[in-house]
């Protein structure tokens, strides 16, 4: 099963989609303050995440920079289906219609959403896929 990001996890990832990658600094630089973190607590979210498979670490120059392991509809169309089913106890996707006002989607990304959660969910859609 996948690993579920947390809410804290959910700011390092929105940070990552914005500017496809970042070292830590950038990343504390980002949402550090807003999350109440120290340099070093953000760098521990990010190893974390690393460990579990969310975030993508890479060398560039010999500085650690770090992606998300999944592009943002993926990642969205996972978490909304689990909560559909986990929560709601719905096997059907919600419309796309309720993420119309999301400051994170754009049009692109609400139609690539509604493609996706329309489609029949499938062990292979369950999975993580590169970005």
């Amino acid at each position: 099963m996948t690993t579920e990001p947390n809410p804290s996890e959910l700011e390092v990832l929105k940070a990552l989609w914005s500017h496809d990658r970042l070292s830590a600094r950038e990343v504390h630089d980002k949402i550090g303050e807003a999350q109440g973190w120290s340099y070093s607590t953000t760098r521990t979210v990010i190893q974390r995440m690393v460990d579990k498979g969310l975030v993508n670490k890479d060398s560039v120059h010999g500085l650690a920079v770090f992606a998300a392991a999944d592009r943002k509809v993926d990642l969205i169309s996972r978490l909304v289906r689990s909560f559909t089913k986990r929560v709601l106890e719905v096997d059907g996707a919600l419309p796309v219609s309720a993420f119309t006002g999301s400051a994170l989607l754009n049009a692109q990304e609400l139609e690539e959403l509604e493609q996706i959660l329309e489609a029949p969910a499938t062990p292979t859609s369950e999975k993580r896929s590169d970005p």
